[in-house]
Order: C-alpha cells, then structure tokens, then sequence
C-alpha cells in the first residue's frame, strides 16, 4: 500500500502570478515554463499514479550542486527506493510550448537519465510528449524512442517488456489503416491500385474539411461517421456524395476536384473506409506522424506506377538546403508531384519560426531576471504576458500570423497530373498544410499565384524525355477561372496578376511553346521542344530578380554540344552557383535510368542583369570589330567570285565560291561567339561550385545508402566534409576554396 496520498489535478492551483508546486510544497511564479511543468505533474499523478513522494522536482542529478544540470522531475519506483537513494526510473525534461523539441532536447534528456542511471526519460511540451529508454550499456546517443512510461504500480515483468519494446509508430498504424482502406477498394470494387487511390483521396478530403469545419465551429457535429451515412441513407440515395459536394465547394478555390467529379464507390464500401477512418481525429495527429504514414501509404501501393513524380527524400532535403530558405521566401515547384520540395521547405521553415520566437523570449526572460529593482510576481507576469503574445504571433489559425503566413502565403506549386496534384495537397495537409498554393494545372502556364517574377526560390524534379509539341496549346480551361476566385485573386496579387493573366489569354489557341524563347529558331518559328528544356525557362521566368533555383536535369543538358543555346541562355541571366553530378542509380527506384545532375543558379538582380547586359554588349562590339575587315575582305572576294563564275556560268565554280563563303561565315560566327563569350567571362567573372557524388543516400533498389550530400550520421569513410558544408565553404571564401580544392573530401 502506497504511503502518501495523491492530490487530485484540481488541488494544483494558479493564485494570481503563482502556480503551486505539489512536489515543492510551495507557490511558485507562474513562468511559460512552469505552466508546462506543472500541467504535465497533472498528468503523472493522475494518468500513470505516481505520488508526490516518488517525485523530485528541479532535482540536481550532478551531485555537485550545479544549476545547470537540474531535471524538472524524477521519478522512483517507490517512495523506499527513493529514501534509500536507489536509482530512479524516469527522468522528465519539460520545455516551453514555442521551443522545439528536437535533438538537443532529446540529448539533455538522455544526460540527465545517464547522470542517473534511470533506464526511461521523456521530453515534453505541450506541443509534444516522446518517450525513450536508455541503453546504458552503449555510448551515449544510444537510446530508442518507446510507446509509454511504466505506470506506478508496473510489475517487474511489464517494465522489463516495455524496455524490450520498441515503439510501435503510430504513422505505421496510421500508414496499415490506409493500406487496408485502399484493399477494401481494390478487393470489393475491382479498381487498380491507382484508381482505388483517387477514391481514398477524395475521402481523406472530405474528413479533412469536416473536421476543419467542426474546428472553426461552422459545424456541431461530426458527419464523418458510419452512423451519419446510414441516417442519411434514407434522406438520399448517395449520402457519400452529398458530403463530397461539399467538400468541393470548401476546396473551389483550389481547382482540385472538377465540378461533375464524384465519388465512384457502392455505399457499403464507402461506409466501410469511413467507419476504419472514423476514430482517427486528423486535427490533433502530430504533422510528423500523418506526413510519415501518408508517404509510407504512397510508397507502399503504387511508388513503382508513379514512381516518376517522387524525388528521393536524400536529394530533397540535400535541394532544400542547398538553397538556404529563410522565413519570408515565396517558394514554389512547377511540377510538384507528391510535394516533396515543398513540405520540407515548409518543415524547415516552421522550425526556423519556432527557434526565433524561443530566441525572442530567452532574451526577454534574460533582461527580466536581470533586473533587481523588481519583485519575483512582477517578473513572473512580465513573463507571462510577452510570451502570450510570442505565442499569438504562432497561432497558425490566425490569420496574418508567422505559421499563418508561411502556410498561406508563401507556398505554391502545380502539376498537370490531376492525381499528383491531389496527392500534393492531401501530404502538404498530413505535414501541417501549406496546401492552399497548390494546383491541378500545367506548369509552363500562370495559375492563381504562379507567374512570373514572384518567387524567392524554385526547386523542382520536372518530367524528362517528353516534348512539348506544336499541337500542345493554350486552351480556354486554362485560363478560365471562376469569377469569385477571380476577384480573390485579384485582391491578393494585384496589378501583377492581372497582367500575368492578360499575357496567357493573349496566346490563347496557340501552341505553350509560344510563350517561351528557347522553342523558337532564329526567325521566331515555334517548334517541338524538349519538356526539361522549358521547365529551365519557366523556372527562370518565375523567380524575382535575385531569386535562387534547385533543378533536377539529364546530364546531357550540361555537356551536349547540341544544347549549348540553353547553357547560354541560362548564363545570359543568372549566376550558375552549383552543379552536382549524381550517380546513375540515383533515380532508378523512381523509374528512370536517366543520369542526372543537379543546377543550382541565382537570378542577377535588375542591376546585376544591365551590368551584364552593358557588358555582354561590349564584348560583341569588340570582337565584331576585331573581325570586321577580315570578314569583309573575305565576303567581297568571295562574292566577286560567285559573280563571275555566274558570268561565266561556271556552276561548279560558284557553288564551290558559295560553299566556301558559307562555311567561312558560320566558322567566323562560331569563332566570334566562343571569343566574345571568353571575353565577356573575363569582365563579369565568377566561380562556380563543381561536385560529383558517389553516395546519396539511396541504391538502385530504394534502400538506405550512405549519403555524403549533406552532414548526417551515415557519412561515408573517408568523407571529411559533406558536399553542402563544402559548398557553404566555397560561398564564404570562393577563392580559397579553389585554391584548397573542392574535391579534397
């Protein structure tokens, strides 16, 4: 029998400025901090039975008495063991709701447990709760994530299974259901994997927006249950359908869903995936946990079918930070696919957010407690009150928000593919959202938010080996838009879209190409066009003056002398930062044998492109001069002896004097071209970035490889320095760079 008596939640009480510990046995100010502390003492006490004589709070776990490493809680078996000073079994790490819990929260924790030799620790926030157990017996950084701490009255033997039992992942539970939702489809409907996808798509809208609307309170009821569809079944003869409807109308802005679209599943099948959906609330499962089970889910029923629209996550992540995002950059991928590029900037973005906002209220804190003019409450409330307002500045439900405004506002992507354009959406909203900006639509053409001269940052894995043909043309449903949506649009982008809208409606019933140069020949002739070749254009085009670009490319575009015109074309209007070879099995497990490198490049701002223009101008004018007389004397003997022989009518002789001259002036051209361009690299000079890759993180048959593009723990031997710590290296000092070598690994 236990010795003390557990106070109940409601006896941990707020007196004004104060919380009251129950560990301490008194009244404490009432920090961010303690809030969380004393919220989650609730949790242990009540959910899990442990007694206030088990716990310490604010425990030194040194020995030695030092502030600096006291746990917020620890916990022993019993309150003898704790008397007799035995090893705990838990230590609990508590942070504020606005610092991330992340690796180095997780390594406090496993310090604090290894000082203690206490086999569990968990870290919390609100935002978060994790559970490990520590292997004592291997080097730190030794320790697995597990589904639960011991409750008080655990048994040897149910402690010792819950150490020996990883965690069962709830994206793996989540990730089974939808696989056993999409086997119901493909099972009683007869649909091919991808078909039996669209519908669980459609479904997982629909809950999304249900439970969206219950969220903002335009709901009372949840309609997303078996037992709603069998009330509704005798209202209507489709009840699955009338809910769609609905969803359509919430997601009109979005061009997702076409307007005589429904959902192609018998009642009872539909009832069947709602009643296995039901009892998850998507709202309140973590952004990491859905994201993870939802990509598990895509992989796992049809990555080998579209296997082209994944880009290995290795390269996505390597991409992304290539690129250096920054809270406030407008990013968009014009052949989005599954989102990859975009859910990780949003990702990184978020926790860039999250660290600014602990940093601005870690300063404050600093500055109050320094302060000795000042009572504890005062300082508590001063606390209190300025991260309140840190935090209102995260809710990601207000509008205008710092979350609000990175999921709304700065992310936006396309794709032709109607099923990847939903796919897109679905995974953005399993990751915490940024949906909104994402479209069925084709690329190369402006859409909402997407046009040109608006974007901070492009990166993008686009289609290779196809054409853009002369019959491929600008139809009326591609620049058709709603007139509500229209006058939405307009509010938000202004003049700008305005324009960008008038300037496809212009080449509506002509061929895409038309709306770009590299398709066109010297004489504005439109012709058919590698797809790879316009993406490079239209990427270009999108971005502000300044802007950077990420690119997946066959390695043909770089080293074909054929394409030299789109290497130019590129050099005449932005810096090439960075070019990355990578292995050809890169992309094998994503149905291409294709070679590919990755072209990172920087958009001269408008100074930066009138330099360039003024002295691409120069170098042209010089070297025409330098020829100038030598051309001219050439044409003119030439031409007389085309003359003549034409006099004498000598066929053989002129057409031998006009292959001659022919030959002479493309030579001449080529020549004055190579020089002009030498010369001009000479007077507008800069360094670029060159690595070829060995190991990327991925083989030919989609497993784990080591990855030497960015610094993580599967570096391979031998590997100094990751190629993005290199290339950070080389932006801070080009030069010394170059001089050092950039392929010393």
């Amino acid at each position: 029998m236990k010795e003390n008596k557990y106070p109940k939640s409601d006896e941990i009480k707020i007196r004004g400025n104060q919380i009251f510990s129950p560990v301490r046995k008194i009244w404490v100010q009432l920090t961010p901090e303690e809030k969380v502390r004393q919220d989650f003492l609730r949790v242990l006490i009540d959910e899990y039975g442990y007694g206030i004589d088990q716990i310490a709070e604010e425990e030194d776990v040194t020995g030695r008495g030092s502030a600096k490493a006291r746990a917020d809680f620890v916990i022993w078996r019993t309150i003898q063991e704790r008397r007799d000073n035995k090893t705990p079994l838990i230590v609990i790490e508590c942070k504020a709701d606005n610092v991330a819990i992340d690796r180095r929260v997780y390594e406090q924790g496993e310090n604090y447990a290894r000082l203690t030799n206490a086999p569990f620790f968990v870290t919390h926030n609100h935002r978060e709760t994790k559970f490990w157990r520590v292997i004592h017996d291997k080097m730190p950084k030794n320790i697995e994530e597990i589904d639960g701490i011991p409750h008080t009255d655990a048994t040897d033997k149910e402690i010792q299974e819950l150490l020996n039992r990883l965690k069962i992942f709830k994206e793996d539970e989540f990730a089974d259901l939808l696989h056993q939702c999409h086997n119901v489809i493909r099972n009683r409907e007869k649909k091919d994997p991808a078909a039996a996808f669209d519908e669980i798509a459609k479904i997982l809208f629909i809950k999304v927006d249900i439970e969206r609307r219950l969220r903002k309170g335009k709901a009372r009821k949840n309609l997303f249950t078996a037992e709603f569809l069998d009330e509704q079944s005798e209202l209507h003869t489709d009840p699955m359908n009338v809910l769609f409807n609905q969803t359509k109308e919430d997601y009109k802005t979005d061009k997702i869903f076409d307007f005589d679209e429904t959902i192609n599943l018998k009642f009872n099948t539909a009832r069947e995936i709602v009643k296995l959906l039901e009892r998850y609330n998507l709202s309140d499962t973590s952004e990491d946990i859905k994201g993870i089970a939802f990509e598990r889910f895509l992989g796992r029923t049809f990555r080998g079918e579209i296997g082209q629209f994944f880009t290995p996550r290795t390269i996505v992540e390597f991409m992304v930070r290539m690129v250096d995002p920054k809270e406030g950059d407008i990013i968009c991928d014009p052949a989005s696919g599954s989102g990859g590029f975009l859910i990780r900037f949003f990702e990184i973005v978020r926790q860039q957010i999250l660290a600014d906002a602990d940093r601005q209220y870690q300063e404050f804190k600093a500055q109050v407690e320094a302060k000795s003019n000042i009572s504890k409450e005062k300082k508590a409330e001063l606390l209190r009150k300025r991260y309140d307002e840190i935090q209102e500045t995260l809710d990601p439900k207000r509008r205008g928000s710092r979350l609000w405004n990175l999921a709304n506002q700065y992310i936006y992507g396309t794709d032709a593919n109607d099923r990847m354009a939903r796919t897109s959406k679905m995974n953005m909203i399993m990751h915490g959202d940024g949906h909104g900006g994402v479209h069925h639509h084709d690329g190369f053409v402006n859409v909402n938010g997407i046009f040109e001269g608006r974007f901070d940052i492009i990166l993008t894995n686009p289609p290779f080996g196809a054409n853009v043909e002369e019959s491929d043309i600008i139809l009326e449903s591609d620049i058709t838009t709603d007139e509500e949506i229209e006058r939405l649009y307009i509010r938000e982008f202004g003049k700008l879209y305005i324009e960008a809208q008038a300037r496809v409606r212009a080449a509506k019933g002509k061929p895409i190409a038309s709306l770009f140069e590299l398709p066109k020949d010297s004489i504005g002739r439109v012709g058919k066009t590698k797809t790879e070749i316009l993406f490079i254009e239209r990427c270009l085009s999108l971005l502000k003056p300044g802007g950077r670009m990420g690119i997946v490319l066959p390695e043909g575009i770089f080293n074909n002398p054929s394409l030299a015109y789109v290497r130019e074309f590129c050099e005449n209007r932005a810096y090439v930062r960075a070019v990355v070879s990578l292995p050809p099995e890169t992309f094998i497990s994503s149905g291409t044998s294709v070679k590919a490198s990755l072209l990172f490049l920087q958009k001269f701002t408008e100074k930066e492109q009138i330099d360039f223009n003024a002295k691409q101008k120069e170098a042209d004018a010089e070297i025409e001069d330098k020829y100038a007389n030598e051309i001219a004397s050439k044409t003119t003997r030439l031409t007389a002896e085309i003359e003549e022989a034409k006099k004498a009518h000598d066929i053989e002789k002129r057409k031998a004097s006009q292959k001659e001259l022919t030959a002479y002036l493309k030579e001449t051209d080529q020549k004055k071209k190579a020089e002009s361009c030498a010369l001009l690299k000479e007077r507008f000079p800069y360094p670029i970035f060159l690595y070829e890759a060995e190991k990327v993180g991925i083989t030919a048959t989609n497993e784990t490889d080591q990855n030497e593009l960015y610094p993580n723990p599967n570096m391979p031997n031998g590997i100094k320095k990751s190629c993005l710590e290199l290339y950070q290296e080389f932006l801070q000092s080009p030069k010394s760079f170059l001089q050092e070598g950039a392929n010393d690994k």
